[in-house]
């Protein structure tokens, strides 16, 4: 992940410098400026709104459905804007514009299932966790002991 991000940052010294000798270093500079200004208006439009109809959809009883996932994305593509660079501006272009959107849209998702499944597995803090592999607080926890539970082990309560 550092690599990327490593990589990503090199691309857009690379881009900027191109730029600034395309359009000159002032037309730069007023671009990147433009951008993040673009940016927190984006996070500050898409994020109210974002938040107003997930609070809208909790309140209700419903589950987040792609409307709310859509102005999340957005609500990236403006950090990604406010951010200097102009590789990081195209990213965002591709998840502010519509028809692109629903690429990105499955990404997420499968990122997020992959995480929730990895978390529910295994704890929010590894095997090793909070609650540790026997239920209670953590390796030794003589305050509320448990059964050790084999992972894939099936437990019929019924025969009580």
């Amino acid at each position: 992940m550092l690599l990327g991000f490593g990589l990503v940052a090199a691309l857009e010294v690379v881009v900027l410098a191109a730029v600034g000798r395309t359009i000159g270093p002032g037309w730069t500079v007023l671009l990147l400026i433009l951008d993040v200004v673009l940016g927190i208006a984006v996070i500050r439009r898409a994020g109210r709104r974002a938040v107003d109809a997930l609070r809208t959809r909790l309140e209700t009883g419903q589950l987040p459905d792609r409307e709310v996932g859509d102005r999340g994305l957005v609500v990236v593509a403006g950090v990604l804007l406010a951010v200097p660079g102009f590789v990081s501006d195209l990213l965002a272009l591709l998840l502010i514009v519509p028809f692109t959107r629903p690429l990105f849209r499955g990404l997420v998702a499968g990122l997020a299932v992959r995480r929730v499944g990895r978390v529910g597995a295994m704890g929010p803090m590894g095997p090793m966790g909070p609650m540790g592999p026997r239920g209670g607080s953590g390796p030794g926890d003589a305050t509320r002991p448990g059964p050790v539970v084999v992972r894939g082990e099936v437990i019929d309560e019924s025969e009580d």
